[in-house]
């Protein structure tokens, strides 16, 4: 070929080339167009969202920035906290809408995984009286074992599903507009666990479990807690996940505490899962390009429980970003290639589905029926996630489950499935119970006592239980609870009850105790009742008592005497305030009474009382009554009164007799709460107390209304309420009477 028809040929090979490249980049420039609104193809950007508890809230300001400068995100990977804020972003809940709900929250309730006492079952509440609820201790074939966290996460996880609207259909992760990435621990081999699809809060809830506050998790089979105790600020899994160009990372972890602020189990606790959190966010943030952008908000001042402050940490989140707004604005987009992300990421929220179906899934022991008559959700209705959560909470209220949840299967043709999800105490169903009590008033009349029980629950389908307990001390005594509902749905049941108790009590007379009694009673009791709801309790039987009364110490002032007895007893109970110990508001009434055909005489026990709050001031008000309306209280059956506010001047049982009226009202401020995940506060207050005594056994100087005062610091404690206080009157001819108390642990 000659030169010049091969230099046209090649020309022309040439050509046509060039024409192919210019229309093959044309095309990818188009569709580049047509995916981002008309603007040129922008870098790929993966967000990562770091874990640092209640200083995670910082992220919702981080994420207000993005938004206001328009920068669209291609991918989010979260932890721990910063899981929280990715999962719910990543639903279609905007930052400001976050950020009001998360303000909304009443965190120290929400760390508490009991409903208010007025919606529990009574007998849990008259156990959790008597004995500690965190001693409860799981017993069986494979040994001891105990609740796997201070926190199991019942409220938490109803609170995510609200969050991220499980209530209309379980959101799962595969199927969010937003490609996530949820980080979390195995506690049992120390792997990573990466969570791309699955329940979103139940993900949520696993990334946020802190070892020892809050409880793992169990999902296939395994045992997950927090994530940043091996990857707290995930910028390889977002960097994989959407092949990210450009990684915005926002680290808002803890530092670790100084010497001085390590002085108990919990701060030692947080200092290690500090430690092992900074170690993985080091190596993290070493993989950054420059192309990168690291925020890392100024937290001074705010600790991983501050949730109360979730405004103000938010707001410096967005301070942080702002400081780095010339480099975000590279990213940003039109506001109408936004509009059309957004519009992609929050999609209209669809009308809540009709339920054709409840059911009751996972039970073992516990029979559905006792779910069930909590549940007010009916076919045919619309999940309402407030009342579907009072309802859950009150069937966690048994006191028999780990959690109770929910989930909402929408995903069977033309039916909608509300499936609850109880799922029973791995540690359970039998019990060991402890409690300890201490009454002194710094004299001699003090006293002590150690209790512990053993509880069997779910004896049959019905839910009988049987409790054996003891106790030694200065009083001392054992019994035997034999408990059997009648029907599935527990309103009625059986129960028989023995025990044997033995005691001092003292002889008092013008403030000096003239002798002490050692009283010894066998006590045998068979009736049976009815649950009223969650009000209360009624109850009707026969009691039959064996007495025996021996001089321990000086004066023979009473009889000593060996007394058989029985008669007919009738109870109502109801409670319905809102905690254990220190309520804070609700009322609560008793009435007992007694009938001894054969000993003349009838006994009623009677008391009422009130509680009521403005802010951080508590008003108390309570009345009593103990007397025989038939015949008269005989001396191995009297009423006594005295100890902490219970005519606190004197000592315990220092006023004995028959027609013993009581009446108070207290003020009381609150100073003070415990951490997260520890119920109860510190209070200071004042009481004034009068008490009548109609026919004195002892002290029979004190004629008429006894007036008195009382002073103290009082708070729940995990040993149970204490007081210490001093309370005092001026009755009688002797000067007036006083005491200084202390008492610590269960009534």
């Amino acid at each position: 070929m000659r030169k010049e028809e091969f230099a046209a040929t090649a020309a022309g090979r040439l050509g046509r080339m060039a024409l192919a490249a210019w229309l093959f980049f044309f095309a990818v420039g188009a569709l580049a167009q047509t995916a981002t609104g008309g603007e040129a193809a922008r870098p790929r950007v993966g967000l990562v969202l770091g874990g640092g508890g209640a200083r995670g809230a910082a992220h919702i300001g981080v994420l207000e920035v993005l938004e206001k400068l328009r920068v669209p995100v291609d991918c989010v990977a979260g932890t721990s906290m910063g899981a929280l804020v990715a999962g719910v972003y990543a639903s279609g809940l905007a930052p400001a809408t976050m950020r009001s709900k998360l303000a909304e929250a009443d965190w120290d309730d929400l760390f508490r995984d009991d409903p208010p006492l007025n919606q529990q079952n009574f007998r849990k509440k008259t156990l959790d009286k008597r004995f500690l609820p965190g001693s409860e201790t799981g017993v069986g074939p494979q040994g001891v074992k105990g609740q796997p966290g201070i926190v199991m996460g019942q409220k938490i996880k109803l609170f995510f599903n609200v969050l991220v609207r499980d209530y209309l259909g379980e959101r799962e992760i595969g199927a969010l507009p937003l490609p996530l990435s949820i980080i979390a621990t195995d506690i049992v081999s120390g792997d990573r666990v990466v969570f791309r699809k699955g329940s979103l809060s139940e993900a949520m809830r696993a990334s946020m479990s802190v070892p020892g506050l809050m409880a793992p998790v169990e999902s296939d089979g395994r045992k997950l807690v927090d994530g940043g105790l091996v990857d707290n600020v995930p910028i390889d899994e977002a960097r994989t996940r959407c092949q990210a160009d450009v990684i915005i990372a926002v680290n808002v972890g803890s530092p670790l505490l100084k010497a001085e602020d390590i002085s108990g189990l919990l701060s030692v606790s947080a200092q290690m899962v500090n430690i092992l959190t900074e170690q993985n966010v080091t190596r993290s943030l070493a993989t950054l390009k420059p192309t990168d952008i690291y925020i890392k908000p100024d937290l001074e001042g705010i600790t991983a429980g501050d949730f109360k402050r979730s405004s103000e940490t938010a707001d410096r989140g967005a301070e942080a970003a702002e400081a780095v707004a010339d480099r975000l604005r590279t990213l940003a987009v039109s506001d109408t290639a936004y509009a059309a992300w957004v519009a992609q990421m929050q999609p209209p929220v669809h009308a809540a589905p009709r339920v054709d179906e409840v059911q009751v899934a996972g039970l073992k022991l516990v029979n559905p029926a006792v779910v069930k008559r909590y549940l007010e959700i009916k076919p045919g209705d619309t999940v309402n996630p407030s009342k579907v959560d009072a309802d859950l909470m009150r069937a966690y209220g048994d006191g028999y489950y780990e959690h109770v949840d929910y989930a909402l299967d929408t995903t069977l043709r033309e039916r909608n499935i509300l499936r609850v999800t109880p799922v029973e105490k791995g540690w359970g169903p039998d019990y060991m119970r402890f409690g300890v009590n201490l009454d002194s008033n710094f004299r001699t009349d003090s006293t002590y006592s150690l209790r512990g029980a053993y509880q069997k629950t779910w004896l049959n389908t019905l839910g009988g239980e049987f409790l054996a307990y003891g106790e030694i001390g200065s009083q001392s005594g054992f019994g035997a609870d034999l408990y059997q509902p009648v029907d599935a749905q527990q309103r009625f049941f059986l129960e028989a009850n023995a025990s044997y108790l033995n005691r001092i009590t003292g002889v008092y007379q013008n403030d000096n105790k003239l002798a002490e009694y050692r009283i010894s009673q066998t006590t045998l009791r068979l009736g049976g009742g009815a649950n009223i709801g969650l009000l209360g309790q009624a109850r009707l039987g026969w009691q039959e008592n064996w007495r025996k009364s021996e001089l321990d110490t000086g004066s023979p002032f009473l009889p000593e005497e060996t007394k058989t007895y029985g008669g007919w007893f009738a109870a109502l109970d109801i409670d319905q305030t809102d905690r254990l110990y220190f309520p804070t508001r609700g009322w609560s009434s008793n009435v007992k009474y007694f009938d001894s055909a054969a000993e003349g005489y009838s006994r009623l026990d009677a008391g009422a009382s009130g509680y009521w709050n403005v802010g951080d001031w508590v008003m108390a008000s309570r009345l009593s009554y103990q007397g025989s309306p038939i015949g008269q209280l005989p001396v191995y059956d009297l009423g006594q009164l005295g100890g902490m506010l219970n005519m606190t001047a004197f000592a315990v049982g220092q006023l004995k007799g028959d027609n013993m009226s009581y009446g108070s009202i207290r003020a009381e401020r609150i100073i003070g709460r415990l951490p997260l995940g520890l119920r109860g506060d510190l209070r200071v207050g004042a009481a004034f107390e009068a008490a009548k005594v109609g026919r004195p056994f002892t002290e029979t100087e004190l004629n008429g209304w006894i007036p008195g005062v009382a002073v103290y610091l009082g708070g729940e404690t995990p040993l149970g309420p204490v007081y210490l206080g001093y309370g005092y009157s001026n009755a009688g001819s002797t000067g007036g009477y006083s005491n200084f108390y202390l008492f610590l642990g269960t009534p």
